[in-house]
């Protein structure tokens, strides 16, 4: 299966829930008029899109159908794909990894949403790519996390550092730093992996702090990416997630996780112009290579595909 039949496979029940009913609503209107959009809007609204970014698509929608005079649907239908995959931002923004340097991606996020599982296909997307990772088991709190991580890596082809339930995060993570600028080692990409955070317990956001401390301690320009993870089921719960996360690090991008198990992947047309951060990668499916970098123009062609 081609990688765009396995987007367009994960995307499934997003698609049910948003695309097929568009199309009723364009199939339902001969006329483009107020009665149309205020359909759409509920369209958009109940699929998860989220009211701000409901306003803001139907705004550039109606100014598109405006200047091309159109009231043809499947016209109409083009026009909403271009306002998507504008709204979404053209380009696909690559994780910041580069050559010649020790690359930190610190992986953040609630308990459940998938943030060991992502951590364990990053690496193997990164082997693929001819990189030496290393993954650092941070999360000290729990430990399945622990064993978890370890399977994740031996699948990926990765090494772990980790220690026992309830060492503290932040040794881990400099032990890892350690052992990844160690000549015998030649690690091109570490990634952390951190316990599941909740805004309200702020001494585990205390320990955040003291993480990001101990990198920038020790490689003054890293984090290079400080990657959000979001569970997309959770649909506009997941902004007030991620919005409290913004609040304790510097998030430099999202993930998406569980679009395969999920209605409510409109929820990835509006998070990241309301957060101000870039979806660099989406999760689309349980195989390995299921972790998709984040393409606008794929993602809206996937989910409008017949």
């Amino acid at each position: 299966m081609s990688l765009f039949s396995r987007l367009r496979e994960g995307l499934q029940k997003t698609r049910d829930g948003l695309v097929t009913r568009i199309d009723q609503v364009l199939a339902n209107f001969t006329r483009i008029d107020e009665a149309f959009f205020e359909e759409l809007e509920e369209v958009l609204i109940t699929a998860d899109v989220g009211v701000a970014t409901t306003t803001d698509m139907l705004e550039r929608l109606r100014e598109k159908v405006r200047l091309s005079r159109t009231e043809d649907a499947a016209e109409v239908r083009e026009l909403l794909k271009q306002v998507m995959v504008e709204m979404l931002g053209a380009e696909v923004q690559p994780l910041n990894i580069e050559q010649g340097r020790l690359n930190v991606i610190l992986v953040v996020g609630v308990n459940g949403v998938g943030k060991t599982t992502l951590i364990g296909k990053l690496a193997h997307r990164c082997r693929m790519e001819g990189q030496k990772v290393l993954m650092a088991a941070g999360d000290t709190f729990r430990a399945a996390a622990i064993e978890q991580l370890s399977i994740w890596a031996e699948r990926a082809g990765a090494e772990l550092i980790s220690n026992k339930e309830g060492t503290d995060p932040a040794a881990v993570v400099f032990d890892a730093i350690n052992a990844a600028r160690a000549r015998t080692h030649n690690v091109d990409v570490l990634i952390i992996d951190t316990a599941g955070r909740l805004h309200n317990k702020q001494h585990l956001m205390e320990e955040m702090r003291k993480i990001l401390r101990i990198i920038r301690r020790e490689l003054p320009d890293a984090p290079h990416e400080v990657l959000l993870v979001l569970d997309a089921t959770t649909g506009q719960n997941a902004i007030a997630q991620a919005k409290a996360f913004t609040e304790v690090c510097e998030v430099s991008a999202l993930a998406l996780t569980k679009l395969d198990g999920t209605a409510k992947g409109g929820i990835v047309l509006g998070i990241s112009q309301l957060l101000g951060l870039p979806v660099k990668l989406i999760g689309v499916g349980e195989r390995i290579e299921d972790l998709r970098e984040f393409n606008p123009q794929d993602f809206v062609d996937a989910l409008f595909a017949e």
